[in-house]
């Protein structure tokens, strides 16, 4: 969420921002919100200064109802009517609260200086060129729902019969090399990059959703339980990020690394007329999330961390990969900037995101109220949020699967893994 305070000092910059990210239709609300703002601010001088009035007048009248000099009695009607005056403006200005914090949590958040304007994927930035890894695919090549089918390690079919389009099920060797993937990811953070290991709960309130910036934007790609008023997660950025919401950190407990399993359940509301085979397109999956929390002056440095950190886990793997600067049009509503990291799918003949790594700065622990006290400083401050996918398996799947094949149809197991799946070939 933005601050007010900025928005009212900096609208031409919010405009601009909002323009930028294609987001022109949103400067009606931007106007609608300074002028709530401006209402507001008028309303509660009007009422501080009822208030001054009241305390002053009841002096008065104690004064007079303990000396017996005169009647208060007209004094005392007058206090009523600005007691009934004070109590409008209380009800206006909650109703111009909740006006101004539905507007600004429906804002965007500001964008980072090295972010390319442009209108879609079509235009994002190639921030790192591809790193390529010789798998000798030099036959006719299978997709990865071709092999899952030939060796009995994926069922696409009976996902679909037991809950849907979209729930994959992962068996035999297919199963144990998706837990080799997630344990090996998750040992790899926690003794190579010094990550805190976490297993939150796959299901959340509508508070740890607007804490992150789901909720009320994206709620159309959240799954709900009505009865129970909780939302399966779409991330296990929600439930790590609010580990700390209401939380006043200190400063030497900064920067804080955590890493995470967790299942993720995506509506994927919009998804009509996309490529949805096999994994390329799934309402549930398997990744394991990076999340930091930063000092402000420190997040960009650590955005870089949290993307060296996913790439090495695809260099351990050696699958082939490229790195992306997203562009304004396709940037995150809550990020400031964000890469997105591809995999190589040979028989697609084309990238698949497998990772977003994003520095969110200060507009999630803001909507979070996550704040610290700097070293030096008795005036706390906001802390600066950043996660990583570390990473997707499903479209990592994909890419794994078709650069390992074997033109015996077999899928090498890469030699990392092998320690974790007790078998180097899937036949």
């Amino acid at each position: 969420m933005l601050d007010i305070n900025y928005i009212r000092q900096n609208p031409e910059e919010v405009v601009e921002m909002l323009k930028k990210r294609r987001q022109a239709e949103d400067c009606a609300e931007l106007d609608e919100l300074l002028e709530c703002d401006m209402q507001r601010r008028e309303l509660v001088q009007k009422s501080d200064q009822l208030k001054a009035l009241r305390n002053k007048v009841s002096k008065d009248i104690a004064v007079i109802k303990r000396t017996g000099q005169g009647s208060a009695e007209d004094l005392i009607q007058e206090m009523k009517e600005v007691a009934d005056n004070i109590a409008g403006m209380n009800e206006t200005l909650g109703e111009l609260d909740k006006k101004i914090e539905s507007i600004l949590l429906s804002l965007p958040n500001k964008l980072h200086a090295d972010v390319p304007e442009g209108d879609s994927a079509e235009d994002n930035a190639v921030y790192k060129k591809p790193v390529t890894f010789d798998h000798a695919l030099d036959f006719p090549l299978l997709n990865h729902l071709d092999l899952g089918n030939k060796l009995g390690i994926l069922d696409f079919e009976r996902g679909a019969k037991i809950s849907g389009t979209g729930f994959p099920v992962y068996t035999g060797k297919g199963a144990r090399l998706e837990r080799a993937l997630l344990n090996f990811m998750l040992d790899y953070h926690n003794e190579h990059h010094g990550y805190t290991e976490v297993f939150p709960p796959f299901m959340v309130n509508k508070d740890s959703l607007r804490g992150t910036g789901q909720w009320p934007k994206f709620a159309d790609q959240v799954y709900y339980m009505n009865e129970d008023n909780l939302y399966a997660i779409p991330t296990a950025e929600v439930p790590v990020t609010n580990l700390h919401r209401d939380e006043m950190l200190r400063d030497e407990q900064l920067p804080i690394s955590y890493a995470a399993y967790s299942a993720c359940f995506r509506r994927e509301a919009g998804s009509y007329g996309k490529d949805t085979r096999g994994f390329l397109r799934v309402h549930q999956f398997n990744k394991v999330e990076m999340v930091k929390f930063t000092r402000p002056e420190e997040s960009y440095d650590a955005l870089e961390e949290i993307l060296q950190n996913a790439e090495a886990i695809l260099k351990a793997l050696k699958i082939p990969y490229r790195v992306l600067l997203l562009c304004s049009g396709d940037i995150s509503a809550s990020a400031a900037k964000c890469y997105d990291i591809e995999v190589w799918s040979p028989a697609e003949n084309k990238y698949l995101e497998a990772s977003s790594c994003s520095n969110f700065e200060d507009y999630q622990a803001r909507r979070a109220n996550i704040r610290f006290k700097p070293s030096g400083s008795s005036k706390p401050a906001f802390v600066h949020t950043l996660n990583g996918s570390g990473l997707a398996t499903s479209r990592l799947m994909v890419s794994l699967l078709e650069n390992y094949q074997t033109a015996e149809g077999t899928i090498l197991v890469p030699e990392v893994l092998r320690q974790y799946t007790g078998f180097d070939l899937i036949y």
